[in-house]
């Protein structure tokens, strides 16, 4: 009996025993995390980090228990040269939000998972985006990204300073821009400033005119960025430049108040930028927008924003998929929204409007923005553009000579 006893301990003991066991590797298990490295560039001086890192984030992981998202928040004119010399190291994160004319240059380097192969259910998510972002992702036969946020420049303005120059409006024109830059400058302000060079500055002025950087097929800059409008379009903003008329900072943003400063302190009437200005100067500026003053070519302004990117050497590949759609869901496009970008996905548009009414104008300025040059040469060609032009406006060659050599030089990266 006594055995018996001994044996019913013994079993028991043992059933006891590997019971916790399994239930020691089941809490183990269930507290196994897969961390997921996110680069990007949201903006620090507005509530885009703070609304990435304390509300989205926190949310994801809650709903996603196992995955921590590490999130490094990189300048946007650091993240490039970052990319290339992780490229070059052998270092990447799993996800980068990416600048959209970025991504055929990553693709095209080998660096990034094509998503429509990878993901099961791309199709889907590709459906609930507007085309036009979703195309920046293209690159030879593949999709290497979904669209993060959209946006575009808008003519914003201070409603304090406009009435300061002693105008009633914003211009509409290239003629009324050309009027009003005098009145304001009689006043001692500027009407207009802008920030540098390159295709984002200054390609809303090239299209509005009716030119162009490019043939339609992106072979060919001779005969385009040199042509009669193109050049018209550039001609108009150096003749303001050396009439007093705009600050010099469009030499490269140094010399003088950069362009939120010189709004903030009055000096500065207008220029032309995102939605998240009104979330960085919204506060302390009464702000407005309307399109950009219309040229022989219309009102036409340059597509921004950013894509989510997944590149090929991650070692956490599902989970930073889970993130991507994540992001792409209507609770955290609606979250991004509130502090300062555009949503991608086509069924927010109204909720899009009713969170800030001055996402109308970029709605109506959007729809017949343009692209920058989708090509991996485009950082290259960019390069081009703020070496070239700064001459026509210091006087050291003329627009058409500036934009001759940039040609030139364009269609050799081509």
């Amino acid at each position: 009996m006594r055995l018996s006893r001994m044996l019913f301990v013994f079993v028991l003991g043992t059933i006891v025993a590997v019971t916790a066991a399994t239930a020691g590797a089941r809490i183990t298990g269930a507290q196994k995390t897969t961390t997921i490295t996110f680069w990007n560039a949201y903006s620090s001086d507005g509530p885009e980090v703070k609304r990435l890192d304390k509300v989205i984030i926190p949310q994801f992981q809650k709903t996603h228990p196992g995955i921590v998202v590490k999130d490094v928040p990189i300048p946007y004119d650091s993240l490039h040269q970052k990319l290339v010399t992780g490229i070059a190291g052998g270092q990447l994160p799993d996800l980068v939000r990416s600048d959209i004319i970025w991504v055929p240059e990553l693709a095209n380097l080998g660096v990034l998972e094509p998503l429509d192969k990878t993901l099961p259910d791309f199709k889907a998510l590709s459906s609930t985006v507007f085309p036009g972002p979703l195309a920046t992702n293209y690159w030879k036969g593949h999709y290497y990204g979904l669209p993060l946020d959209t946006n575009t420049r808008t003519w914003n303005y201070s409603t304090t300073a406009l009435a300061a120059a002693g105008l009633s409006g914003p211009p509409k024109t290239f003629a009324q821009l050309k009027a009003d830059a005098a009145t304001a400058k009689a006043k001692g302000m500027y009407l207009y400033a802008e920030g540098g060079t390159s295709g984002w500055n200054l390609l809303p002025w090239i299209w509005s005119a009716g030119g162009s950087l490019t043939n339609s097929t992106y072979t060919k800059a001779s005969g385009y960025l040199n042509g009669p409008k193109s050049v018209a379009g550039i001609q108009m903003l150096v003749d303001l430049y050396k009439a007093g008329e705009m600050p010099n900072i469009i030499l490269g943003g140094t010399g003088g108040l950069g362009t939120y400063d010189g709004i903030s302190q009055n000096k500065y009437v207008s220029t032309l930028d995102g939605p998240w200005m009104f979330a960085i100067l919204g506060g302390s500026v009464k702000l407005a927008n309307t399109t950009i003053p219309a040229g022989p070519g219309g009102s036409v302004s340059v597509v921004g924003g950013e894509d989510i990117v997944m590149t090929k050497s991650s070692k956490n590949k599902a989970a930073a998929a889970e993130f991507t759609r994540f992001m792409l869901g209507a609770w955290a496009q609606n979250q991004m929204a509130r502090a300062g970008q555009m949503t991608v996905l086509k069924n927010l548009t109204k909720q899009l409007v009713k969170i800030h009414p001055y996402y109308s104008i970029y709605l109506k300025q959007i729809a017949t923005a343009r692209p920058r040059t989708p090509t991996p040469k485009w950082p290259q060609i960019d390069q081009v553009l703020q070496a070239e032009l700064p001459k026509a406006f210091k006087g050291d060659e003329t627009v058409q000579q500036a934009l001759d050599s940039a040609a030139k030089q364009i269609d050799a990266l081509l």
